[in-house]
């Protein structure tokens, strides 16, 4: 029994040893569990931050993508709008383009319609025309007898010993007073320049006796100015302008300038060579399509205006001058400056080709007046064949009705200037006369010529154009 109590007892020890060992574990464990918690606690609060942070970023991205949307749809609008912009251009270009096509060609039959109105107006105004010029009355002339009003009047008696005032009235296309300008006269005949350049031969020549004024109008002064400067540069300026305005409408020219002389029936290169000038023959042809030619003469590439400047100079040093009563630098042979002129258009295919003469013709003087002698002599008398040839060619084309002979080939001049004359072209005479009554006599002279002229009447001038 006692055994068995003391048995108890053990066992109630050990018991209670376990006891307190199951009580320490279950501390221990309790410990763990309130670290668990705690941790369980920390990382619940993590979590809720993080999922807050996490909710917060989700609504900042989703308010920047609906704004990001909202601008995607702004942007897709707006390529929209500028997409039919686009396309609204590209159709309007395409308009324009067509519009422009057409006015392209409308421009170009314009120019066309200009070229053949511009052509019958000349025709209508006549093929050969006489232009009077009237030269102002020098310094050392002032004491001289004349009056501001020109009346060509002189008295006459009859066999009876009656005296009777004659007068002598003329009439010619254009009349210029002393006081006319430079400017003024080429106004005249930059129309008959426009003719070049549309593909017509173009004749201008000064006639008239010595001193009264050729070659001033032709050249002008030694030195001249913006006022006196000559229908030649002129002409060359007016061409060179308006060929940069066809430029637009896709004409292309070129220009070239030859300058000769007929001195004493022979011809010379004023641009060549001094040392060589009248060693050289040079002879005068005709082609079957209407072109002169001159065998062996200088030619210069006219691609600025600034070129005829030094041309002008040199033919001008060259040119054949010498003294008579009349005058002390008297023109002692015919000049003629000739300017070929070529276009070509891009566009159509068309080339155009036109001659530009430009002419300043001896002085005409009658012998008793001029008071030459030996070379002088042979020179006036030279002149004054050449001068009459050419009334007789004039005078054979204005009663030419059933295709007779002309006598061009009479004299180097007028064999020069057989395509300018018979038909081919369009040719303006300036005859230059003296307002002195001591003139009175050779402007009667000069004025009865330039009517012969006047009378003349020839065909249709004929356009040198072809198409490719």
């Amino acid at each position: 029994m006692e055994q068995d109590r003391q048995s108890n007892q053990e066992r109630i020890a050990e018991l209670s040893k376990d006891w307190v060992e199951l009580e320490d574990q279950v501390a221990d464990k309790e410990s763990e569990a309130r670290e668990v918690k705690q941790k369980l606690l920390e990382v619940k609060a993590m979590q809720e931050v993080t999922i807050t942070k996490t909710t917060h970023s989700f609504c900042e991205l989703e308010a920047e993508l609906n704004t990001l949307r909202a601008r995607g749809e702004q942007v897709d609008a707006l390529l929209t709008e500028r997409q039919n912009i686009i396309d609204d251009l590209k159709q309007n270009i395409s308009d324009k383009r067509s519009r422009a096509s057409s006015l392209k060609v409308e421009l170009l039959e314009s120019e066309r319609m200009r070229r053949r109105l511009h052509n019958t107006i000349q025709e209508l105004k006549g093929n050969i025309r006489v232009f009077c010029r009237v030269r102002p009355i020098l310094g050392m002339e002032q004491t001289g007898d004349y009056s501001e009003k020109l009346e060509l009047k002189e008295e006459v008696s009859s066999t009876l010993g009656k005296i009777s005032v004659k007068s002598y009235p003329f009439s010619f296309d254009k009349v210029f007073q002393p006081t006319t300008s430079q400017q003024d006269c080429y106004e005249e005949i930059s129309q008959l320049v426009q003719s070049a350049l549309d593909g017509y031969n173009v004749c201008i020549f000064a006639y008239g006796q010595t001193g009264s004024g050729k070659t001033f109008t032709m050249q002008g002064p030694a030195k001249p100015d913006a006022e006196s400067t000559g229908m030649i540069p002129r002409a060359v300026q007016q061409i060179y302008d308006v060929a940069q305005q066809l430029q637009e409408r896709n004409w292309t020219y070129t220009m070239e300038g030859q300058f000769l002389e007929i001195y004493n029936e022979t011809v010379h290169d004023l641009l060549g060579d001094s040392s060589t000038y009248g060693k050289i023959k040079h002879e005068i042809r005709h082609e079957k399509n209407g072109r002169t030619t001159v065998t062996d003469m200088s030619t210069v590439n006219l691609d600025s205006p600034a070129k005829v400047t030094s041309m002008l100079r040199k033919a001008s040093q060259n040119r054949a001058t010498g003294a008579t009563n009349l005058n002390e630098r008297s023109s002692r042979s015919h000049s003629v400056f000739m300017l070929r002129i070529t276009g070509s258009n891009s566009a159509t295919g068309e080339r155009c080709s036109g001659v530009l003469n430009l002419i300043d013709l001896a002085g005409s003087e009658r012998l008793a007046l001029s008071g030459s002698t030996g070379d002088r002599l042979r020179e006036t008398q030279a002149i004054n064949k050449s001068l009459s040839c050419l009334g007789d060619v004039i005078h054979a084309l204005a009663n030419n009705k059933d295709g007779g002979h002309v006598p061009y080939r009479n004299s180097k001049l007028t064999y020069l200037l057989q395509n300018s004359l018979g038909g081919n072209s369009k040719t303006l005479m300036f005859v230059n006369i003296s307002p002195l009554s001591e003139h009175f006599g050779e402007t009667l002279c000069s004025l009865r010529f330039a009517t012969k002229v006047n009378s003349c009447r020839i065909g249709t001038a004929t356009r040198r154009a072809t198409r490719a």
